[in-house]
C-alpha cells in the first residue's frame, strides 16, 4: 500500500483568529471551523479532557492547513516564538506565488516580518516572512515562465 496524498498540515495556535486572517490574506480560502472534544478525540491524539477549535484553510490547488486552538488541555510552547529556521522540528511552509514583491508587501502590511529574500540562479526569487505566533512562510516566484494561453499548450516539464 502507498500514500494517496497529503491530506493536511496541522498548526497548533494560541490566537486562532490572527493566524486564520494571516493565511486568508496570503490567499488561502477559509473552509470552515468546528469544535471537537471528548474521549474519542483524546484517545486519537493521546491527551485527556480534550476540547479544541479547528479551522480548515485550503490553497488554490486544494492542499489544506488545519489550525487548532486547544482550550483543554492548554497548548504547550517549546522554545521561543521567533525560533530560527534551523531549529529542530517543522520550521516553515512554502507557497508558490505569482508576484513575490506584492505578496511580501501585502503580508508586511498585515504585520508579518520579512526575514530575508534572495534570487536562486535564474530560476526563482524567494522570501521568508514570519507571521503571527512565529509561523515562518516561504514564498517562491518562478522566473522566466510565461503562463500558457488558451490557444497555446503548456510547456512540458
Amino acid at each position: 500500500m502507498s500514500i494517496k496524498r497529503m491530506d493536511n498540515i496541522l498548526i497548533v495556535v494560541d490566537d486562532l483568529e490572527a493566524v486564520k486572517a494571516f493565511f486568508v490574506e496570503l490567499g488561502l480560502e477559509f473552509e470552515g471551523q468546528t469544535t471537537v472534544e471528548g474521549p474519542a478525540v483524546g484517545s486519537l491524539i493521546g491527551l485527556g479532557d480534550v476540547r479544541a477549535t479547528l479551522a480548515m484553510l485550503r490553497t488554490p490547488d486544494g492542499q489544506r492547513i488545519e489550525l487548532d486552538k486547544f482550550h483543554t488541555p492548554a497548548a504547550v510552547r517549546f522554545g521561543p516564538v521567533d525560533a530560527p529556521v534551523n531549529a529542530l522540528g517543522l520550521r516553515r511552509i512554502m507557497f508558490a506565488v505569482d508576484d513575490l514583491d506584492g505578496v511580501v508587501a501585502r503580508m508586511q502590511a498585515q504585520g508579518a516580518e520579512l526575514i530575508g529574500r534572495m534570487q536562486y540562479e535564474e530560476s526563482y526569487r524567494l522570501a521568508y516572512v514570519r507571521g503571527p505566533e512565529g509561523i515562518i512562510v516561504g514564498l517562491a516566484e518562478q522566473l522566466g515562465q510565461e503562463p500558457a494561453s488558451a490557444d497555446q499548450p503548456s510547456p512540458k516539464r
